[in-house]
């Protein structure tokens, strides 16, 4: 009988270990056989950047949600869900936000066989469904602030290359959006975000990034300032995992949002709003800490957090089998653990754990048992060493701990590494071209700048990306750059007035 179709793409019926292939030599192609041998999402959907999420991704990435999710309730947010069609008259409330996303909106214009008298937007990014409730909810200082997150979904018409977790029509994340009543508030919310960026996306996964103050015409439609988290990846593209902006008072103004000061008078309010990019956090875990077997998971969101291989020779009298299974009914109490039964041969097993990122590795034979013993091998360096079967509880989620922080040493070594600096256009360039995210003196970071900007993305197809506010392991944030001195802008020459990085980018 010929197997279902999605059985053919099930991560624990792989047959064919994982090619061979250099990350560091073909970061594309190593990304493309990884996602589709360890069986992270199915791209035979038939619409154009819309992928099917496998199991194998989806447990880690709803681990990353709720890593997220613990910050952002630890620092007073609260969750909620709002509904994903937008009215077309609320979507054109901000003008500046509209102009901005109204080239990527998708329309529902019809239902069942009639046509709609209102389009509904699919929401690009929750402000136009959100706030004209904050506008019912805010009355007076009482009511503030309020600082609410959902997770969720959202929908973009993405014209550039779409790649699996990426860059999609649809992607995953979690939008936090905030109400002050003062604009010193706001921007102290601001400095919190990027806190919990660093707390979930370096401190916990051991992902690196720079938080940038993006220029003036990169910001987010409708905000008076964006600041950006860009990681590098192994290609030496940069991608963007996290933003937050400061609103001001712009969407306060278009949908309502005011309060009662103490005394009486009507004031709006001040807002932010908060989306770390799930889906691309998760891309980013698989593609910085992966090598050329497959993907090294971080142990808190692996979804196997240890594998048991019993090593059993034939006409075995069971000993072992039944050695293993008390110890993942032990493991389990303490780690996500599973035990590998399938017919395959033990090195088939060890490759295929391998590429799927598992952590820890336990093997188990006659010869271990009769020691009351196991082998323990971690995933990121191989060493093995006997572990004691009573002592094993304890010791995977400690070495759990050292894998992790192996992980984020060797992460954070490679972006220091990439970073370089650059006082003219052609160094700038040639370091780019050599994957380097390179700092150089630019003739502006307001919309005066902006013809250098475009300039250099034409000739070069590099990108600016902003003036630091802060880096993944430095607890000083910035929001306000200080001007360089005596430095000249690497493209038009003029007195530069800002610092700024430049890169290739997703």
């Amino acid at each position: 009988m010929k197997a279902p179709v999605f059985l053919l793409f099930h991560p624990i019926l792989l047959l064919v270990p994982f090619m061979n292939i250099d990350k560091s030599k073909n970061f594309s192609e190593w990304y493309n056989e990884i996602i589709k041998e360890a069986g992270l999402c199915d791209l035979r959907y038939n619409i154009k950047g819309f992928i099917v999420i496998m199991p194998w991704a989806m447990k880690s990435i709803n681990q990353i949600y709720d890593i997220y999710e613990r910050e952002l309730q630890r620092r007073g947010h609260s969750p909620a869900f709002f509904p994903s069609l937008v009215p077309e008259k609320a979507f054109l409330a901000e003008k500046e936000h509209v102009e901005g996303f109204t080239p990527e909106v998708m329309w529902v214009t019809e239902a069942g066989n009639k046509k709609l008298e209102e389009r509904y937007a699919l929401k690009p990014t929750g402000e136009t469904s959100i706030y004209p409730m904050y506008a019912l909810w805010v009355n007076g200082l009482s009511d503030l602030p309020v600082k609410i997150y959902q997770r969720g979904w959202v929908w973009r018409y993405e014209t550039k290359a779409t790649k699996p977790f990426v860059r999609g029509r649809e992607f995953l994340w979690i939008e936090a959006h905030d109400v002050f009543a003062t604009n010193p508030q706001a921007r102290a919310q601001v400095v919190e975000d990027i806190s919990i960026a660093k707390e979930a996306v370096w401190k916990t996964l051991g992902i690196p990034f720079i938080f940038f103050r993006r220029p003036q015409w990169d910001k987010f439609a409708g905000a008076d300032d964006t600041f950006a988290a860009d990681t590098l990846m192994p290609d030496g593209k940069v991608l963007q995992i996290a933003t937050t902006h400061l609103l001001g008072q712009h969407f306060s103004r278009a949908y309502g949002i005011k309060y009662m000061n103490e005394s009486n008078d009507a004031v709006h309010a001040w807002q932010t709003c908060y989306g770390p990019g799930i889906s691309r956090i998760y891309a980013a875990s698989v593609a910085v800490h992966g090598d050329n077997k497959g993907m090294v998971l971080p142990f808190c969101i692996a979804p196997v957090q240890a594998v048991i291989i019993p090593i059993m020779r034939k006409g075995g009298d069971g000993k072992v089998l039944e050695a293993a299974k008390t110890l993942l009914k032990n493991l389990s109490k303490a780690v996500r653990a599973e035990i590998d039964l399938s017919d395959q041969t033990p090195g088939f097993k060890f490759n295929r754990w391998e590429q799927r990122g598992v952590p820890m590795r336990i093997e188990i034979g006659e010869r271990d048992l009769a020691d009351e013993s196991a082998i323990l091998v971690t995933r990121d360096d191989g060493k093995k060493r006997s572990v004691k079967l009573s002592e094993i509880e304890i010791e995977i989620p400690k070495e759990g701990a050292r894998l992790d922080a192996r992980l984020m040493e060797k992460s954070s070594k490679l972006f220091r590494d990439a970073l370089d600096s650059a006082r003219n256009e052609e160094e700038m360039a040639r370091k780019v071209d050599a994957g380097k995210m390179v700092e150089v003196p630019f003739c502006s970071e307001e919309k005066d700048g902006e013809g250098c900007a475009k300039a250099i993305k034409e000739k070069h197809s590099i990108d600016v990306r902003g003036t630091i506010c802060s880096f993944f392991d430095s607890d000083e944030v910035t929001l306000e750059a200080k001007p360089p001195k005596a430095e000249k802008c690497v493209h038009c020459g003029k007195p530069a007035k800002a610092r700024m990085y430049v890169s290739r980018q997703y």
